[in-house]
């Protein structure tokens, strides 16, 4: 059997594989009973409405305020008062904490409700944006498929894939009561698996990069447990804690949610990481394969090091800009900081950010011995080499 019919039935495989856990999760999630919509964040009266004509607009003092103001004439697109036109005000009541104008034809949503006598109103809830979200799509995915060609065609399915996994197998599985620490795992490191196989191939790189994630995340998991346990943290430093907990009527291990998300916030870093390293090792090696272990080792480390540095300053700045309206607040007022880290949500932050970051130290040095360790003993392997693949493609 030639290498590259090998490769051909382990992509088979996996397709089966792949197919065969997610096809009946795709089944069930689209057989589930349907039940009444739920529009986070807004009323259930939410509608989409278009701007028929602007009535007035100028300037108007609320309080110490000054700010514009609009009379807006729209004509809601959807829902049993689709066509009948509305008069809102945009900014004549309240301070407003923008100052966004509206243009004729802008697309907005709006809340219309009754009053017990049967008069009705429409007020401004939001802009419409989902075109816009969509135009970045597309030119996400255009600038992936230019640049990195094949490989961001299957970076894209890695997404997907990815995205597939979180939706039909993990939230699903934290839902129904399983363990959200051991649901995550197991689907976390499925999902980051077959991405990286997808992405980069049936090789040897592709093989260390996984060995090396499945460590790194291990060791990440035990100081998660760790920490978390050790500063007594609940889990409910999230505000959405407190909604899910009223959903699922505390029936839920909200800490061992916590433990979920700063695993899988760690894997969307390390995976990039892992395949990176294994890549400078095996490129290394390709150009002086006469070189030891300790060499290689040592050379292939010298990239890591500045590698993590970029990384890790990366996620913290990440965090940090994730935490900017809150660090803002802390600003205006004499904080004793002593006291403010020791809050559960700031506690939180800095448990996920500085248990991820150790995560990423770790996978540096474990992938890269054993990238290189595979690398200067790739050559006896004799008949394994068939079904390892290549070292690097």
């Amino acid at each position: 059997m030639s290498r590259k019919t090998f490769q051909i039935i382990i992509s088979l495989v996996g397709l089966v594989v792949l197919a065969g856990v997610l096809t009946p999760k795709l089944i069930d999630y689209f057989n589930q009973p349907q039940e009444e919509e739920t529009v986070v964040g807004y009323g259930s009266d939410a509608v989409f409405a278009i701007v028929d004509s602007i009535i007035e607009e100028g300037q108007i003092t609320l309080g110490e305020v000054r700010q514009p103001y609009q009379i807006l004439s729209v004509i809601p697109e959807e829902g049993k008062y689709a066509g009948i036109p509305f008069e809102i005000d945009y900014g004549t009541r309240q301070i407003r904490n923008n100052m966004i104008m509206m243009q004729e034809g802008d697309r907005i949503l709006v809340n219309i409700s009754s009053t017990p006598d049967g008069i009705l109103s429409a007020h401004f809830i939001d802009f419409y944006r989902r075109s816009s979200l969509m135009w970045l799509l597309i030119i996400f995915v255009l600038a992936s498929v230019i640049i990195s060609g094949w490989k961001g065609v299957r970076s894209l399915l890695g997404i997907l894939l990815s995205l597939a996994v979180i939706i039909l197998i993990i939230l699903p599985g934290i839902q129904s009561g399983k363990d959200p620490l051991s649901v995550s795992i197991l689907g976390a490191f499925f999902f980051v698996s077959f991405s990286l196989y997808i992405i980069y191939g049936w090789n040897v790189k592709t093989h260390t990069a996984v060995l090396g994630s499945f460590l790194a995340l291990v060791i990440t998991g035990v100081l998660a447990l760790v920490f978390v346990n050790n500063t007594r943290l609940t889990g409910y430093g999230d505000e959405n804690m407190f909604y899910i907990s009223q959903l699922t009527q505390n029936t839920m291990n909200v800490r061992s949610l916590l433990l979920a998300g700063i695993l899988i916030g760690t894997l969307g870093v390390l995976d990039d990481l892992v395949i990176s390293q294994a890549s400078a090792v095996f490129e290394l090696y390709k150009n002086q394969p006469d070189q030891t272990y300790k060499k290689l080792y040592k050379s292939a480390m010298n990239i890591g090091q500045d590698h993590i540095a970029a990384t890790v300053n990366t996620l913290v700045l990440a965090y940090a800009g994730a935490s900017l309206p809150m660090l803002l607040l802390f600003s205006f007022g004499n904080v004793n900081y002593g006291l403010a880290v020791n809050l559960e949500y700031i506690a939180e932050e800095i448990v996920r950010t500085i248990v991820g970051s150790l995560g990423l130290f770790a996978a540096v040095p474990i992938t890269t011995a054993l990238a290189a360790l595979i690398a200067v003993k790739y050559r006896d392997f004799g008949k394994f080499k068939l079904y390892l693949g290549p070292l690097n493609e």
